[in-house]
């Protein structure tokens, strides 16, 4: 089991290391384009780059199928297995995507996303664990993997809405939508700034462990990975040498899983103007050149296509198998539990998505700023949802 689980591992990594070099050769496919004609198809850096984009998912598929067999059961049970499963999925979607439109740009923001989305779920415990009794059934694969490639087909429309913005808009002008644009890529660095606070500490060996009080009364012991910028309630530094919190939390709150966030947004907010500092620019002003030869109008039909089959598959997944779930599990079909509330928001946000746009015209850059706040409100629901709002799926995390 043991070589299992470190094969798996090791096929992981090599997913990750394969999307980033593809990265490179999408941004050479698209370098080399400016000197060809736009019907001349894709050129030799571009197939390179479809070709290790790939080999990259068939690896990443080896770790998922060899890590199921491992663990006998399928690998979506907690935040890394669940994020890394996410991420997998979008480069599937995004490969199969790109054999219809060719577009190098798409590549390389959905294989970032991917790797964000891979990255972020890689600093969560891997461990592979036995099942909780509730999760132990064969619903967990159906509803948890359709409701993630649902989200991922989603999550293609947010790239692909991302690049017509970064087209359309002039992000050198002062603005309402340039502002907004510059802070969807803030939002982006915030992931890489837990990625680098989680890895500093975790190579410090950095722990601190609290006696505290819990909703219920009960008096348990909490272990911090990084310093401790909020404490849990009634909490009781009992580690010696470490930092002791000015503020703690009331027992409703995650008071772990807020300081995560805090250090979060403290590293984020100091990559984000050290770039903008070195570079005397906008993050997206510097990202313009990547979008400069995209056609919007099939940009724009990319997302659109994107939640036209990224709807139903997630509404399948995320509503109707989990409900049938529920009532198996807790009978009941719906008890607005946090998670389950943000499943509903979700499949509601995409349902006026589409009629706004097969109803009322809001194509273009309208359909575009509505894909980004659709997957503004899926990672609201991966991340806040699990590691902050206590219910009954805090399982994930």
């Amino acid at each position: 089991m043991n070589n299992l689980v470190q094969l798996s591992g090791n096929l992981l990594e090599t997913a990750f290391i394969l999307y980033l070099i593809a990265t490179l050769f999408f941004g050479g496919g698209i370098r080399e384009n400016r000197n060809r004609d736009k019907n001349a198809g894709p050129n030799k850096w571009s197939k390179i780059a479809i070709t290790i984009t790939i080999i990259g998912f068939v690896s990443q598929l080896g770790y998922f199928i060899l890590r199921w067999i491992a663990g006998g059961h399928a690998p979506v049970s907690n935040m890394f297995e669940f994020t890394t499963f996410f991420g997998m999925m979008l480069v599937g979607a995004f490969v199969i995507i790109y054999f219809m439109y060719k577009l190098n740009a798409l590549g390389i923001f959905a294989l970032v996303v991917s790797m964000l989305l891979i990255a972020y779920g890689s600093m969560f415990p891997s461990d592979i664990s036995p099942l909780i009794p509730s999760l132990n059934s064969h619903w967990l694969y159906i509803h948890v993997t359709t409701a993630a490639i649902g989200q991922a087909i989603l999550s293609l429309s947010f790239v692909a809405g991302l690049i017509y913005l970064l087209k359309s808009i002039n992000t050198e002008e002062k603005g309402k939508r340039s502002y907004w644009l510059e802070m969807i890529m803030y939002s982006l660095v915030l992931v890489v700034g837990f990625m680098l606070v989680t890895t500093t500490f975790s190579v410090a060996e950095y722990k601190a462990e609290f006696n505290w009080i819990d909703k219920a009364g009960n008096e348990k012991v909490q272990s911090y990975a990084m310093p401790a910028l909020v404490g849990p309630h009634e909490g009781e530094l009992i580690t010696e040498n470490k930092l002791a919190p000015k503020i703690f939390m009331p027992a409703i709150i995650d008071a772990k899983r807020l300081n995560s966030m805090i250090w979060t947004l403290l590293a984020g907010t100091a990559i984000y103007w050290i770039i903008r500092l070195v570079a005397r620019k906008r993050i997206s002003t510097l990202l313009k050149p990547l979008v400069k030869k995209v056609n919007l109008d099939l940009i724009d039909e990319v997302g659109y296509r994107s939640v036209l089959i990224g709807f139903p598959v997630f509404a399948l997944g995320g509503l109707i198998f989990a409900m049938i779930w529920a009532q198996i599990a807790w009978t009941r079909f719906w008890g607005w539990d946090p998670k389950e509330v943000w499943a509903l928001i979700t499949f509601l946000f995409y349902a006026a998505f589409l009629h706004l746009r097969l109803s009322r015209g809001w194509h273009g850059e309208k359909s575009a700023w509505l894909a980004v706040i659709g997957f503004a409100i899926i990672m609201f629901n991966l991340i806040a949802v699990n590691l902050i709002l206590a219910g009954l799926h805090s399982y994930a995390a």
